[in-house]
């Protein structure tokens, strides 16, 4: 399970860590860009239920913690479909992976 600190906030935001690497793509271009946006998703397993949403800026320091020490395999999918939704009013939504199976053959 990966870790996001946001801004002086003493308690990480956990994410796993495929869902992390994957959302630290999209989130350091729309920061390169010097664009705000919104970050929303759901809380995991074993946390409080319900779902959360901060607002990501430039100016706020922001750090990225993995638990694997090796970068996953990226799915130009997965971050194309995040970063669709960061251009939108909504902002980021955290959605899962859509894993396509192949047909067998």
């Amino acid at each position: 399970m990966g870790s996001l600190y946001y801004g002086d906030a003493a308690e990480p935001i956990l994410i796993e860590d495929r869902a992390l690497a994957h959302l630290k793509v999209v989130v350091a271009t729309k920061l390169r860009r010097n664009e705000s946006f919104t970050l929303s998703w759901t809380h995991p397993d074993g946390a409080a239920p319900g779902r959360s949403t901060i607002w990501l800026h430039p100016s706020i320091p922001l750090r990225f913690v993995f638990e694997e020490a090796e970068s996953p395999a990226l799915s130009r999918t997965w971050i194309e479909e995040l970063a669709h939704s960061a251009n939108s009013s909504g902002g980021i939504a955290l959605i899962d992976e859509h894993v396509e199976i192949p047909p067998e053959q």
